[in-house]
């Protein structure tokens, strides 16, 4: 049996969605990424498949908690929500180019499936804590 339950599971496979979704990105337009190269050393890298990488690692890390998915909530709330907010996902869900367009609903579909997985978990996994004594 393994020690992850499904939720935690279907957080890790919406991340691995999400990291997906970005490289269709970067094939589609590499140069779109270029802007990353002098924070990271890459040559027109992702930064964002960095840092789903990091909170996938954080789960992992913290799994004997029932809070460990917390990570992956975070991540696919900065990234779809507070990028949509602040405009820098909209454009891309919009652009002229299908695979930036195809690859951005990719990583969205991922991350929000990460993010739901994970709310869920944490609740079921808490609410498992509490149980009733008689």
């Amino acid at each position: 049996m393994s020690r992850f339950n499904r939720n935690t599971l279907i957080a890790f496979a919406g991340l691995l969605v999400g990291i997906v979704g970005l490289l269709i990105q970067w094939a589609a337009d590499p140069a779109k990424f270029a802007n990353g190269e002098k924070s990271f050393g890459f040559s027109a890298f992702p930064p964002g498949i960095l840092f789903i990488v990091g909170a996938g690692l954080l789960m992992l890390l913290t799994s004997r908690w029932w809070w460990h998915p917390v990570f992956g909530v975070l991540i696919a709330f900065w990234i779809v929500v507070v990028g949509g907010l602040s405009g820098q996902l909209t454009p891309n869900l919009f652009s002229a180019n299908p695979g930036t367009v195809a690859g951005n609903v990719v990583m969205v579909i991922g991350l929000a499936a990460a993010g739901a997985a994970g709310v869920i978990g944490m609740v079921k996994a808490r609410r498992g804590r509490r149980a009733p004594a008689r």
